[in-house]
C-alpha cells in the first residue's frame, strides 16, 4: 500500500495552477531551444505533444493509484512533472531536472508538508527507471506504468503511422508500424506489475491487434487492385 499523507491535499485549484505551470514552461522551452534546448523535428518533441502525453499520464496514472491503493495526490502531482524538463535537458538527465523543477514549484506555492514533496520528487526522479518495478514505491510504481502505457495503444499507432509520413514511408508499410506498437505492449505486459495496469495493457493490445489485422488486410486489397491497375494500363500501352 502507498504512503498514507493526510495534511495538506492538493486542491482542485492548486492543481490547475500546476497544469498551466507545466504548460508555460514546455513552450518557453521551446522558445529557448537556441539556447540550448533539445527540440527536434518529430511533432511529438513539441510543446504540444508533450503537455498532451503528460496528461494523459496524469489520468492512467491516477486511476491505477486509486485501484492500487497508492497516495493519489502524490502520484498525480509527480505524473504531472516528470516530462516537463523534457525539452530542455539531455534524455539521461531530463528526470533529475524534472524532480529539481517540481521541488522549486511545490516550496514557492502552497504549504505542502516536506514528506509529501520528498516522495513527489523522488518519483518525478525515478520515473525513468529501467530496472523491476516490484522493488519501487507503490506511487513510483505507478507513474512508471502510466509513463509505459501511453505509448500502447490507439495513442502510440497514431504516432506510428503520423510518423510514416516524416520518413516518407507508404502506407503500405502501415501494418509494420502497428507490428511496433504490438511489440512495445507485449514489452509493457512483461514489465508492469499491478493488476490494473495489466489489464490496461491487454485491452490496448487487443484493440492494436484487431486494428493491424483490419488495416493488413485492407492494404492487401489495395496492393492487389494497385496491380491489377498496372497490368491494365500495360496492356494499353501495347
Amino acid at each position: 500500500m502507498g504512503v498514507e499523507i493526510r495534511e495538506s491535499p492538493v486542491s482542485a485549484d492548486a492543481f490547475e495552477d500546476m497544469k498551466e505551470f507545466v504548460h508555460d514552461y514546455l513552450a518557453a522551452s521551446v522558445e529557448n531551444e537556441e539556447e540550448g534546448g533539445r527540440m527536434r523535428w518529430y511533432p511529438w518533441h513539441s510543446a504540444e505533444y508533450r503537455f498532451n502525453h503528460i496528461l494523459n499520464v496524469v489520468d492512467i496514472a491516477t486511476k491505477i493509484a486509486r485501484k492500487e491503493g497508492a497516495n493519489v495526490d502524490v502520484t498525480r502531482v509527480a505524473a504531472l512533472f516528470h516530462d516537463i524538463a523534457k525539452l530542455e535537458a539531455e534524455q539521461d538527465l531530463h528526470a533529475e531536472a524534472g524532480a529539481r523543477i517540481a521541488r522549486e514549484y511545490l516550496k514557492a506555492h502552497g504549504d505542502y508538508p516536506e514528506s509529501f514533496i520528498e516522495q513527489v520528487c523522488s518519483a518525478v526522479d525515478a520515473h525513468s527507471y529501467q530496472g523491476p518495478l516490484d522493488d519501487l514505491p507503490l506511487e513510483v510504481q505507478c507513474l512508471i506504468e502510466a509513463d509505459i502505457l501511453d505509448k500502447v495503444g490507439a495513442n502510440g499507432t497514431a504516432l506510428m503511422l503520423l510518423r510514416m509520413g516524416y520518413e516518407s514511408r507508404t502506407h503500405m508499410d502501415s501494418a509494420e508500424m502497428v507490428d511496433r506498437v504490438i511489440e512495445r505492449g507485449e514489452d509493457a505486459r512483461e514489465r508492469v506489475e499491478s493488476d490494473t495496469a495489466e489489464s490496461i495493457v491487454h485491452q490496448r493490445l487487443k484493440r492494436t491487434r484487431w486494428f493491424q489485422e483490419w488495416l493488413t488486410m485492407e492494404v492487401a486489397e489495395m496492393a492487389v487492385e494497385d496491380d491489377l491497375d498496372d497490368v491494365a494500363t500495360g496492356m494499353g500501352d501495347s
